[in-house]
Protein backbone atom coordinates (compact mmCIF):
# COMPACT_ATOMS: atom_id res chain seq x y z
CA UNK A 1 0.00 0.00 0.00
CA UNK A 2 1.68 3.59 -0.69
CA UNK A 3 1.09 7.11 0.49
CA UNK A 4 -1.57 7.75 -2.05
CA UNK A 5 -3.70 4.77 -1.31
CA UNK A 6 -3.56 5.79 2.71
CA UNK A 7 -5.23 8.79 1.86
CA UNK A 8 -6.92 7.98 -0.83
CA UNK A 9 -5.26 10.15 -3.43
CA UNK A 10 -6.92 9.64 -7.16
CA UNK A 11 -5.40 11.00 -10.52
CA UNK A 12 -7.97 13.53 -12.22
CA UNK A 13 -5.35 14.80 -14.72
CA UNK A 14 -1.84 14.26 -15.87
CA UNK A 15 -0.09 15.51 -18.32
CA UNK A 16 3.51 16.81 -18.14
CA UNK A 17 2.96 20.51 -17.42
CA UNK A 18 -0.25 20.02 -15.16
CA UNK A 19 -1.63 17.91 -12.78
CA UNK A 20 -4.64 17.63 -10.86
CA UNK A 21 -5.44 15.27 -8.22
CA UNK A 22 -8.27 14.94 -5.10
CA UNK A 23 -8.35 13.81 -1.53
CA UNK A 24 -11.17 13.50 0.62
CA UNK A 25 -10.95 15.05 3.88
CA UNK A 26 -11.69 12.82 6.36
CA UNK A 27 -11.08 12.49 10.05
CA UNK A 28 -8.60 10.25 9.74
CA UNK A 29 -6.43 13.13 8.17
CA UNK A 30 -7.50 16.07 10.82
CA UNK A 31 -4.75 17.42 13.37
CA UNK A 32 -5.63 17.11 16.97
CA UNK A 33 -7.99 19.95 16.79
CA UNK A 34 -10.35 18.38 14.62
CA UNK A 35 -9.37 20.35 10.96
CA UNK A 36 -7.13 19.01 7.58
CA UNK A 37 -3.42 18.14 8.54
CA UNK A 38 -0.86 20.31 6.97
CA UNK A 39 1.08 17.00 6.21
CA UNK A 40 -2.03 15.13 4.57
CA UNK A 41 -1.92 18.43 2.08
CA UNK A 42 1.91 19.00 1.39
CA UNK A 43 1.59 15.11 0.60
CA UNK A 44 -1.09 16.16 -2.00
CA UNK A 45 0.58 19.02 -3.09
CA UNK A 46 3.99 17.14 -3.32
CA UNK A 47 2.02 14.03 -5.09
CA UNK A 48 1.03 16.37 -7.83
CA UNK A 49 4.21 17.39 -8.44
CA UNK A 50 5.98 14.38 -8.70
CA UNK A 51 3.53 13.03 -10.69
CA UNK A 52 3.89 16.03 -13.04
CA UNK A 53 7.75 15.34 -12.95
CA UNK A 54 7.56 11.92 -13.69
CA UNK A 55 5.40 12.64 -16.70
CA UNK A 56 8.80 14.32 -18.03
CA UNK A 57 11.13 11.39 -17.40
CA UNK A 58 12.56 9.48 -19.20
CA UNK A 59 12.67 6.06 -16.81
CA UNK A 60 15.22 4.70 -19.38
CA UNK A 61 17.83 7.30 -18.29
CA UNK A 62 16.35 9.02 -15.67
CA UNK A 63 14.97 9.32 -12.18
CA UNK A 64 12.93 11.73 -10.38
CA UNK A 65 12.92 13.25 -6.88
CA UNK A 66 11.40 16.20 -4.77
CA UNK A 67 13.75 18.47 -3.72
CA UNK A 68 12.00 21.23 -1.97
CA UNK A 69 8.60 22.66 -0.93
CA UNK A 70 7.68 26.09 0.40
CA UNK A 71 3.87 26.21 0.94
CA UNK A 72 1.58 28.54 2.78
CA UNK A 73 -1.43 27.08 4.20
CA UNK A 74 -4.17 29.82 4.27
CA UNK A 75 -7.42 28.05 5.13
CA UNK A 76 -8.47 25.33 7.49
CA UNK A 77 -10.17 22.29 5.97
CA UNK A 78 -12.83 20.41 7.70
CA UNK A 79 -14.71 18.16 5.10
CA UNK A 80 -15.46 17.37 1.32
CA UNK A 81 -12.71 16.58 -1.22
CA UNK A 82 -9.24 18.69 -1.25
CA UNK A 83 -8.31 19.10 -4.84
CA UNK A 84 -4.46 19.77 -5.82
CA UNK A 85 -3.21 21.26 -8.77
CA UNK A 86 0.79 21.70 -10.17
CA UNK A 87 1.05 23.88 -12.82
CA UNK A 88 5.14 23.61 -14.46
CA UNK A 89 6.73 27.20 -14.07
CA UNK A 90 9.97 26.05 -15.82
CA UNK A 91 12.56 24.37 -16.04
CA UNK A 92 16.44 24.29 -15.42
CA UNK A 93 19.55 22.52 -16.45
CA UNK A 94 21.31 21.43 -12.60
CA UNK A 95 24.37 19.57 -12.32
CA UNK A 96 23.65 15.65 -12.81
CA UNK A 97 20.11 16.70 -14.73
CA UNK A 98 17.75 19.70 -14.33
CA UNK A 99 15.27 20.87 -11.80
CA UNK A 100 11.63 21.83 -12.29
CA UNK A 101 9.62 24.59 -10.50
CA UNK A 102 6.04 23.99 -9.94
CA UNK A 103 2.86 25.80 -9.02
CA UNK A 104 0.81 24.30 -6.40
CA UNK A 105 -2.41 24.79 -4.90
CA UNK A 106 -4.81 23.18 -3.34
CA UNK A 107 -8.32 23.81 -3.30
CA UNK A 108 -11.71 23.02 -1.31
CA UNK A 109 -14.91 21.64 -3.07
CA UNK A 110 -15.70 25.49 -3.33
CA UNK A 111 -12.68 26.73 -5.06
CA UNK A 112 -11.17 28.78 -2.21
CA UNK A 113 -7.39 28.35 -1.95
CA UNK A 114 -6.69 26.20 1.58
CA UNK A 115 -2.62 26.18 0.47
CA UNK A 116 -0.38 26.97 -1.85
CA UNK A 117 2.99 27.70 -2.75
CA UNK A 118 6.11 25.98 -4.97
CA UNK A 119 7.51 22.51 -5.10
CA UNK A 120 11.01 21.81 -6.59
CA UNK A 121 11.38 18.44 -8.03
CA UNK A 122 14.97 17.53 -9.70
CA UNK A 123 15.49 14.44 -12.96
CA UNK A 124 18.73 12.94 -12.38
CA UNK A 125 20.26 10.65 -14.54
CA UNK A 126 20.89 7.57 -13.57
CA UNK A 127 24.54 7.81 -14.56
CA UNK A 128 24.71 10.87 -12.10
CA UNK A 129 22.65 9.24 -9.51
CA UNK A 130 25.26 5.87 -9.66
CA UNK A 131 28.11 8.17 -9.24
CA UNK A 132 26.70 10.17 -6.24
CA UNK A 133 26.23 6.24 -4.95
CA UNK A 134 29.69 5.20 -5.61
CA UNK A 135 31.20 8.02 -3.88
CA UNK A 136 28.71 7.78 -0.74
CA UNK A 137 29.76 4.16 -0.41
CA UNK A 138 33.44 5.00 -0.42
CA UNK A 139 33.24 7.28 2.47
Amino acid sequence: MTLLDTLHITYDVVTPEHVEMSMPISEEIYQPHGFLHGGATLALLESCASRGAEARTDFDKELPFGLESDIRHKKPGKSGVLHGFADLEHEDPSYGGRKQFWHVVAKDDAGDVVSEGTFITKIVTKEHFAEKNCQREQR
